[in-house]
């Protein structure tokens, strides 16, 4: 077939302009993307918490939140576009741990000025323990990573009404298959650890537990005072860290007392018997458990620093800008051992002295001994944990070591190793700089210059305007309030015949309602109680996903009921006399936080007590607002 003149010119035509359109196509794919600007440290004497000889002028190139290089000056390629951080003269090491917290939301500042970059809860957190990290882990929160155990198996709760979630701290197992289930929910809610919070379970469970933890190499730590299991017990079983270095007295004393709860520990220490110490200490270095002595928390007074631990706490306690937002109770708190009378006979005494000695055989054994000062609202974060460090130090314990366990041990108990620990190419970049040789005096691991954490400097200080959404505090975030006044009160209500749940209609905002129905109704003109909270679900939802529905169960709705929500009145449908589904709009849902819901009654009056038990508003519930990742 014969093509026209004016065809092949229509087809000329057309391959210019595709040829044009296709130069042109490369051009706007090819404009470069924003990169995050690499960050150089250079020129400091790097400790990177192997153990090994420090480098001297050495260089660490951080790009996004890794290191992407490490080594001397001249073995290193500096990128061109770099920011660099002048260590000349300075010490750079990985971000420190703190292995044992029990973690406030006002501890976050205080901890990155002293060089903490991750920290490790002790499973008091139930529910907002994974929020929190998350929320740190991206960026949203500042804060050391807080690696948390959500919550705690014990012997025996004082505090479990069986109104409490299964994340609740804590949790009495009555059976072997239950501690397996405690574990598996821990696990299923994003635990980084497991603990056991005291020995004196049968051993079945503490097998059964170190067994489910196992099939997703979930890291257990144990607090083995015994009687169903102790020290030697639980390293055979794996666990990864002694807390409080628990149980250890009572193993190495000389003549076990029958009464292991009417003993004071540093008796026991005092007629420690060396054999029995050295047995002891091959068992824990052969199955890799650790020890967090937590000295200046369990024996106060004793260390020769106590004098000046106390005005170093003072005078943090009295800055001006942590006193905008550090709770008042928790200043008294944070003293409060400073003046209380001490029991110090000298058989005490020596005993502290023969867990010095303990601390230095089994860490000269190749145990590794992890810092963690149980830092609490009784100690002062931050601060605590180089306090903790002196107070090691007094067993002989060389700097290089406490190092190593301020740094790399304490991320190998979590197995948190391949990312954190270490300053080494391909680590999440958590890196310090400090002023002076921490190998001279590890005191001097507080001069703190500069804090990288996940790849970005912090900026230093105490800031009177910082906050935290969620307010997390020492275990006091469940998410219903005061279930044991709920407990005793229905009791006295209702003796043993509790209301019952049946079918109702109607709803209401700010107490227009049509009518509960069901079994239970009580006539508002002649009795509106006490109402009261039992139970929220779900307990998290996601800001700015759009209206939620929340159920709230208990007893004492009535027709006039309100349900506030951050103290906003919400429209709710009756489901029975004692459920509720409150409908909380996407307005109310746009700020991440801890936030109040509680029920509220018109003209409570109950002719058997009165306004005994309130003033009709229920105890309350709490609804997290997690943050959109």
């Amino acid at each position: 077939m014969t093509i026209s003149r004016k065809v092949w010119f229509g087809l000329l035509l057309i391959l210019i302009y595709m040829l044009g359109f296709l130069r042109m196509v490369p051009q706007v794919r090819s404009q470069p993307q924003a990169q995050v600007q690499p960050m150089v440290i250079q020129g400091g004497t790097l400790i990177d918490g192997n153990g090994g000889t420090p480098v001297q002028n050495a260089v660490v190139v951080i790009q996004g939140n890794r290191i992407t290089a490490v080594g001397p000056a001249g073995q290193v390629t500096v990128p061109a576009n770099a920011r660099v951080i002048d260590a000349t003269g300075k010490w750079v090491l990985p971000g420190l741990w703190d292995a044992q917290t029990i973690y406030n939301w006002y501890y976050s500042e205080l901890m990155l000025s002293y060089g903490v970059t991750s920290n490790i809860g002790i499973g008091n957190s139930g529910e907002i323990g994974g929020v929190v990290r998350d929320a740190v882990l991206h960026g949203k929160l500042p804060g050391p990573r807080p690696f948390t155990a959500m919550s705690r198996i014990v012997t025996q709760n004082n505090n479990d009404t069986g109104l409490e979630t299964i994340l609740t701290p804590n949790r009495a197992p009555k059976s072997a298959e239950e501690t397996r289930n405690l574990v598996k929910a821990y696990v299923a809610a994003g635990a980084d650890w497991i603990i056991f919070q005291d020995g004196g379970l049968p051993y079945e469970f503490y097998k059964a537990g170190f067994e489910e933890a196992d099939k997703t190499h979930t890291p257990v730590f144990t607090r083995a005072y015994g009687p169903g299991l102790d020290p030697r017990g639980a390293a055979l079983l794996g666990s990864r860290n002694l807390p409080h270095s628990a149980g250890i007295g009572m193993s190495v004393t000389k003549n076990p007392p029958t009464n292991r709860n009417a003993v004071n520990e540093l008796d026991l220490y005092a007629d420690m018997d060396d054999a029995k110490a050295k047995d002891l200490i091959q068992v824990l270095v052969q199955h890799h458990t650790a020890l967090v002595p937590t000295l200046k928390l369990s024996y106060p007074g004793y260390s020769k620093y106590w004098t000046r631990f106390e005005a170093e706490d003072r005078k943090q306690l009295s800055d001006p800008n942590l006193l905008a937002y550090y709770p008042q109770e928790r200043v008294i708190s944070g003293l409060a051992d400073y003046s209380t009378p001490l029991n110090m006979t000298d058989h005490r005494k020596q005993g502290y002295q023969n867990l010095l000695r303990f601390l230095k055989m089994f860490s000269d054994a190749g145990g590794h001994v992890v810092p963690g000062g149980d830092t609490n609202a009784s100690k002062v974060p931050g601060l605590n944990i180089h306090h903790e460090y002196l107070a090691i130090s007094e067993s002989g314990i060389p700097p290089m070591r406490i190092i190593q366990g301020t740094t790399l041990w304490a991320a190998q108990m979590l197995d948190k190793d391949k990312d954190l620990g270490t300053v080494e190419k391909g680590k999440i970049a958590d890196v310090i700089v400090i002023k002076e040789d921490p190998l001279q005096s590890i005191d001097n691991l507080r001069q703190v210059d500069t804090v990288i954490f996940d790849g970005k400097q912090v900026e230093l200080g105490i800031h009177p305007w910082y906050s935290d959404p969620f307010r997390r505090d020492s275990g006091r975030n469940p998410p219903v309030e005061n279930l044991r006044w709920v407990v005793a009160f229905k009791k006295s209500m209702f003796g043993d015949n509790p209301p019952a749940e049946g079918r109702g209609g109607g709803g209401g905002r700010g107490g227009a309602g049509t009518g509960m129905g069901g079994p239970v109704i009580l006539p508002e003109a002649m009795l509106s109680p006490e109402p009261a909270i039992e139970s929220i679900s779900p307990i998290i939802v996601t800001e700015d996903t759009g209206p939620s529905t929340i159920t709230l169960k208990g007893f004492n709705f009535v027709r006039r009921s309100q349900v506030l929500f951050r103290g906003e009145s919400v429209p709710y449908k009756v489901v029975s006399p004692t459920e509720l589904q409150v409908t909380i709009g996407a307005d109310l849902l746009k700020e991440p936080g801890w936030w109040d819901l509680v029920v509220k009654n018109p003209w409570p009056y109950n002719p058997d007590t009165g306004k005994a038990w309130g003033d009709g508003t229920s105890n309350k519930a709490h609804l997290i607002v997690n943050y959109k990742y």
